[in-house]
């Protein structure tokens, strides 16, 4: 009896002990993270799972309306900060730029960009340091993208030639500009990347065809919803199969990108000299990686192709096909932009990138169309590495960033009218004197770096096919403008419209 109470003295007072420790350090941590944002009472487990619908972020702006511009949410097992003010923008992007600079772990960074590779995903640090300074300086260069207006002017009269083509001289044609502008934008990738295009009437090639249906399933997952990444249990199990499709698609975009590599190895080998070698983004990285084999390995040069080839692509795309429907829904602004383009450019020529900068209004048309539909309404999110504060407010280490571009870009606090299309408030310098209220490329070191060849595309493409063909919509009724899910932000029906030429054109088109 005096040896076993002998034995439970010291190992009660340890207990003891360890309960008031372990009380002190939750205390501390609460302490110090007392000063949390706004947030919704959350429910054991899940958080706020259950506040969330699809599409995201109008589930955000609902709590905004609600909480306010600063909300900290629970989402599962993971810590979510949602900001929607230029004030809040400026904290977490502008003077927390180096906090904020972290990319959250989740399925689609590990399964479906090599294990977080890709510029998009990677965690910040050297890696991704070299990554950025090889695609601002060496691939989105203005010399660069000097180098491929060809390709781009090539494949926008490709475009216009067939539409032409459907409609039969002068006729009119029903056309599903989302399939057009998505052919377009991937073909333009594909060609800077490895010179050759995979979508159009005369592609038929097995290569094509599996390269197309490979993309649309790649762009599904990426862009889908994964419960899996806030409620960790769920991954144990593969909730929803979800794992097993990414790896399966994964392993066949891996194929596919590597033979890539390989033809132009091959190529290289039958033809040596620099100016055919560098005549594509892969021969470029070719050539760094005999330079630098130790950074440019076969997995990095994959993720730069995957990369510019997913978020160079669809994002102009989508932007495109949102600009259209608004112009089909606002006639005025249709005609204004398209008097624009016959006032500074005329009908004896196609249009080309130079004549775009001539075009003021067009811009504003699409500079309108990503402040009302921002192609990726919650960015990319980021994550803090650190403890940090914004606007006041204890943000805890470990915590996800969303920034809600869909309520930024439409509060009546920084723009009149928000909701309401109208590319003259550019004009007019409308919200010019506020920071940060409109920011659909992203701000600080995580800011897209493909941004000036989407601004070059997209008001390529769409003045050539203003230029060239009067739009109608089919039947009175306006296009439907809601939005769809997805990282990217599609609309929920594609745009289908009627084309004519234009009978100033037809010579032109007759021509091409």
């Amino acid at each position: 009896m005096e040896e076993g109470a002998g034995w439970l003295t010291p190992t009660s007072i340890f207990l003891i002990l360890f309960l008031f420790l372990s009380k002190y350090v939750l205390l501390k941590r609460k302490a110090k993270h007392r000063n949390l944002p706004p947030s919704p009472p959350a429910l054991p487990l899940i958080g706020h799972l259950h506040l969330i619908k699809e599409p995201l972020h109008r589930s955000l702006e609902k709590l905004k309306e609600k909480y306010g511009h600063i909300i900290f949410l629970k989402l599962g097992t993971r810590k979510v900060l949602v900001v929607s003010s230029p004030s809040a923008v400026e904290e977490c992007l502008t003077k927390n730029d180096i906090t904020f600079a972290n990319r959250p772990q989740t399925l689609a960074g590990k399964y479906l960009n090599y294990d977080g590779k890709t510029v998009g995903f990677a965690s910040y640090g050297d890696y991704w340091r070299n990554l950025r300074r090889l695609t601002t300086i060496e691939l989105f260069s203005n010399n660069r993208l000097g180098m491929f207006a060809r390709v781009r002017e090539e494949e926008i009269q490709l475009l216009v030639k067939q539409l032409f083509k459907e409609c039969k001289g002068s006729q009119t044609s029903k056309v599903n500009l989302r399939d057009k502008l998505v052919e377009l934008s991937f073909n333009i990738m594909l060609r800077m990347l490895s010179g050759k295009r995979y979508y159009g009437d005369d592609v038929i090639a097995q290569e094509g065809k599996e390269f197309q249906s490979l993309m649309k399933e790649y762009v599904e997952l990426v862009g889908s919803g994964n419960l899996n990444d806030f409620l960790t249990i769920l991954q144990w199990v593969d909730f929803q199969g979800i794992k097993k499709k990414m790896v399966k698609v994964m392993n066949k975009m891996d194929i596919f990108l590597q033979n890539l590599i390989e033809e132009h190895r091959r190529n290289r080998r039958v033809s040596s000299t620099k100016e055919q070698r560098n005549m594509t983004i892969i021969d470029l990285m070719l050539d760094l990686q005999r330079d630098d084999p130790q950074f440019y390995t076969e997995e990095t040069i994959k993720a730069l192709i995957l990369a510019m080839l997913v978020a160079g692509s669809e994002t102009s795309a989508i932007t495109m096909e949102w600009s259209l429907s608004l112009l089909l829904n606002n006639p005025d602004a249709m005609k204004k932009t398209r008097f624009e383009i016959d006032t500074y450019v005329g009908q004896h020529h196609l249009l080309n990138e130079l004549d775009t900068a001539k075009l003021k209004y067009l811009q504003n048309v699409i500079t309108e169309t990503m402040r009302l539909y921002p192609v990726a309404p919650l960015m990319i999110p980021h994550e803090s590495s650190k403890d940090c504060k914004v606007c006041g407010f204890d943000i805890p280490e470990g915590t996800m960033l969303f920034v809600n571009l869909w309520t930024l870009h439409r509060d009546a606090e920084w723009w009149v009218e928000p909701t309401r299309f109208e590319p003259e408030r550019f004009e007019r310098g409308e919200g010019s004197d506020v920071l940060y209220n409109m920011i659909p490329f992203g701000i600080g070191r995580r800011a897209c770096p493909g941004a000036p060849l989407a601004k070059r595309v997209m008001g390529h493409a769409l003045g050539a096919l203003i230029q060239c063909f009067e739009w109608e919509r089919i039947g009175d009724q306006e296009i439907n403008m809601m939005e769809g899910v997805g990282l990217t932000m599609p609309k929920v029906e594609p745009l289908v419209a009627v084309c004519r030429p234009r009978q100033g054109m037809i010579k032109v088109l007759s021509n091409i």
